[in-house]
């Protein structure tokens, strides 16, 4: 409860106002009206539980008491960010019941890629709602709601849709890119997965573009954490060769790709900071924020209380990002 309080505390700081020729500044309050999400099973609030086979207990029974349709047992980052604005826990886009989209909607599901992949979720859990697709559902949603609200007699008919023109002044997160990494891992050697880093950004660029084109001002764009740490990694390997770790127990050379992944995406998005002059573009450096606390386990203490650090500290890094735009550390 404590390390919640935390987080939101620091989300406050993180929140911004930013008009067309000045310099982004810390504001005491936060006013987005909205949230859009895009993303995969970091971000995911129930998509890919409502698409296939439901996520099943005991996920969701640590803070939920039940299963919540995401891939763990308490909140997303994202969960904390609706609580901090005062709106409610993020709709799926997926997800036909129960839904409310008055204060944003969510298109992240697990096991989704920047990338478009040519397998199916049951060879490796990989999604089918990559980005592409999540953009051109965002798309509709807009299209549809808006018509839907003009069309809407009554304020009870209204009262689950967003307003039109809200859609520029909400908060746009994306989440996303890890499993790209992974789809390389199991596909590519190393030089194959460099190369192909380039186009995977730039088709988060398009999609952060596409919204901007339409109105979209504030974008939060997570980069990847430090894969090689992920105990999936060590799950099926026997007899691990000399070398292979480092010394905090995480695969070397997956942490060496991840690093360049994100070393490329904040380049993009310096890039994107020039091409879309009035947006307000927070890189949030969640890598370092894992790994800093991975390497400091003992100092630490408890790894399930590490884990809810790590919302506190990413919210950290976002408000010195926000704060000075063009420095990204």
């Amino acid at each position: 409860m404590g390390i919640g309080v935390l987080f939101v505390g620091f989300f406050l700081l993180s929140c911004v106002v930013c008009v067309k020729g000045v310099e982004p500044k810390a504001s005491p309050t936060c006013t987005f009206p909205a949230v859009y999400n895009f993303g995969d099973s970091n971000s995911d609030t129930g998509g890919i539980s409502a698409s296939f086979v439901p996520i099943p207990a005991p996920y969701g029974e640590g803070f939920f008491h039940k299963p919540s349709g995401r891939d763990c047992d308490g909140r997303l980052i994202v969960d904390f960010i609706a609580e901090k604005l005062n709106l409610p826990y993020l709709s799926a886009y997926l997800n036909s019941l129960g839904t409310n989209y008055r204060h944003g909607a969510n298109f992240a599901t697990g096991g989704s890629t920047i990338r478009k992949q040519n397998e199916t979720i049951f060879q490796y859990g990989i999604s089918p709602f990559s980005l592409d697709i999540q953009i051109v559902q965002f798309n509709q949603f807009k299209a549809r709601t808006k018509q839907l609200y003009e069309e809407a007699k009554a304020p009870h008919e209204k009262s689950k849709l967003p307003v039109p023109e809200e859609f520029s002044k909400a908060l746009y997160t994306f989440d996303i890119g890890q499993n790209d990494l992974s789809v390389g891992f199991r596909k590519m050697n190393f030089d194959q997965i460099r190369e192909s880093m380039p186009d995977i950004l730039n088709q988060l660029a398009n999609a952060v573009k596409n919204i901007y084109q339409q109105g979209g001002r504030y974008f939060w764009i997570h980069n990847t954490s430090p894969f090689g740490c992920m105990p999936v990694q060590l799950f099926y390997k026997h007899n691990i060769p000399e070398g292979y770790l480092d010394q905090y127990g995480c695969v070397k050379d997956q942490n060496v790709m991840a690093t360049e992944f994100n070393k490329q995406l904040k380049d993009r998005v310096i890039k994107l900071r020039t091409e879309l002059p009035e947006a307000a573009i927070t890189y949030v450096d969640v890598y370092a924020a894992k790994y800093a606390l991975i390497s400091n386990t003992k100092k630490e203490g408890n790894l399930f209380i590490i884990d809810l650090i790590l919302l506190i500290l990413g919210a950290f890094h976002l408000k010195l990002s926000t704060m000075f735009p063009m420095t990204l550390r």
